[in-house]
């Protein structure tokens, strides 16, 4: 097979079809890597823990902290988890797996080609286009005559900046917010809702907006971008309420789109910048033949690091299944297809408080016609109240009241991520309520606000 993307979603295809009995070629432009590695996941957490280690110990009594982080020291630290933005590593790991490695923008020639410059790449089997996405830039006035961060820009920055507007509330927002706050920037986010998260429960917004406040950081609710310029080296924002911000820096974080404009899919009659649909195995909707195939961000299922891996292990697993021929096991939950991403999908945001969730909201249950139940909880156990001082969480559970399982479990608090799996098994095992009542959280753990969830279920 040939894979358009060096991500961890092409690095986990290409090794599974190689794991499989096939060869793989890996076809990347930039970092093998890819963004996750080097301007995502892992640099954006680099920079958040250390301001949460300080909150955290700020709320336990007898513990010495100082009064600020050293940003010198956290950038140094961050700059380890990108490998200083070299790829050297990940190659050597790709080609000690079997795979090879190509660099160059892949783009589709033709009926499983690929060209990489002027190289023809002929797979035998299929072509995976794992490309990701790339940010989207909301048409404001103005903002294309003026130097802004993306994502990229905000987790690499050299230094800590004066002054940050954010613009957008998502998760690139809330958390690059946070994190250049508490490394001493001053920080205002720009919400165009009524609050920050919106897609997920009420109250996860409203914590997390109360978290920011408290790190100092000015939140404006219920305005948008209307026009970017620069004036006396700053950048101003001009918002839909008549105000202004100004800022050394402007992040621009409102959302991200898949990469799919500049590799050839208009050759077999897609759609240039538009999602790679694809069934539950990966393989692309409207292409003749089994040959193309999308994971990850590309696709637009479930644009998360995590789940683009979980797909790319079922699209590497089908190219070999179906190359050595014979009966394949597509039906749902099999391993070889991607079933967890229509309504199993786990996510944390990774502020202070912390967010975690899987499955649907209360309003998304409601929407699918499920007859449910909602239970809420302040997260209030003992194991909450030795965790840290004045303790601050919410927890909600639906029930598929005709079935009697959760189909949607969030959390919000501090240190609530090791929460999530937990849910994530309830949730995609179906485990009936009942049957969950006997999973007995120890004690004193926060995993006790299960036990008080069922509780107030009735159980």
């Amino acid at each position: 097979m040939v894979v358009i993307g060096g991500g961890p979603v092409g690095e986990n295809v290409a090794a599974r079809a190689v794991r499989g009995g096939l060869t793989a070629a890996l076809v990347e432009h930039e970092l093998v890597g890819g963004e996750c590695s080097y301007w995502a996941c892992m640099p954006s957490k680099a920079l958040l823990r250390p301001g949460h280690a300080l909150a955290a110990a700020r709320r336990l009594p007898g513990v010495p902290v100082g009064d600020r982080l050293d940003p010198a020291a956290v950038l140094a630290r961050r700059d380890s988890f990108t490998s200083h933005w070299d790829d050297s590593g990940q190659v050597s790991w790709a080609e000690g797996a079997g795979i090879t490695v190509v660099r160059g923008h892949g783009r589709i020639a033709g009926e499983r080609q690929v060209s990489v410059g002027d190289r023809l790449l002929t797979a035998r089997h299929a072509v995976v286009v794992s490309t990701g996405s790339v940010p989207f830039t909301p048409p404001i006035e103005g903002i294309d005559t003026v130097r802004t961060w993306s994502s990229r820009e905000a987790t690499s920055a050299k230094s800590v900046p004066t002054s940050l507007a954010v613009l957008g509330g998502g998760v690139v927002g809330v958390e690059m917010a946070q994190a250049w706050a508490r490394l001493g920037a001053e920080v205002t986010l720009v919400v165009s809702q009524d609050r920050p998260l919106p897609r997920q429960e009420p109250f996860v917004g409203e914590l997390v907006a109360q978290g920011l406040v408290e790190d100092g950081v000015r939140v404006l609710t219920g305005v948008s971008g209307q026009a970017v310029s620069q004036v006396d080296g700053q950048v101003r924002l001009a918002l839909s309420d008549g105000s202004t911000v100004s800022a050394q820096e402007l992040l621009v974080a409102t959302g991200r789109r898949p990469a799919t404009a500049d590799i050839g899919v208009d050759l077999v009659g897609l759609n240039p910048g538009s999602p790679l649909t694809c069934d539950d195995t990966g393989l692309v909707e409207g292409v003749d033949g089994q040959w193309l195939y999308a994971a990850g961000d590309v696709n637009g299922r479930a644009p998360l690091t995590h789940q683009g891996k979980y797909q790319a292990r079922a699209v590497g697993d089908v190219i070999a299944a179906r190359a050595r021929g014979g009966a394949v096991d597509t039906s749902p939950w099999s391993p070889l297809v991607s079933t967890a991403d229509h309504a199993a999908v786990p996510q944390v945001v990774f502020t202070d408080p912390e967010v975690a969730f899987v499955g649907r909201t209360a309003e998304q249950a409601a929407k699918d016609g499920l007859r449910t139940r909602v239970v809420d909880l302040d997260i209030a156990v003992a194991g909450s109240s030795l965790h840290a001082d004045g303790y601050r969480g919410k927890a909600r559970m639906v029930v598929d009241e005709d079935r009697r399982v959760l189909v949607g479990v969030t959390f919000v608090g501090q240190d609530v991520a090791e929460l999530l799996h937990s849910a994530t098994v309830a949730v995609v095992g179906a485990v009936p309520v009942d049957r969950l009542w006997h999973a007995v959280p120890s004690y004193p753990t926060i995993s006790e606000v299960w036990l008080r969830l069922l509780e107030a279920y009735g159980l």
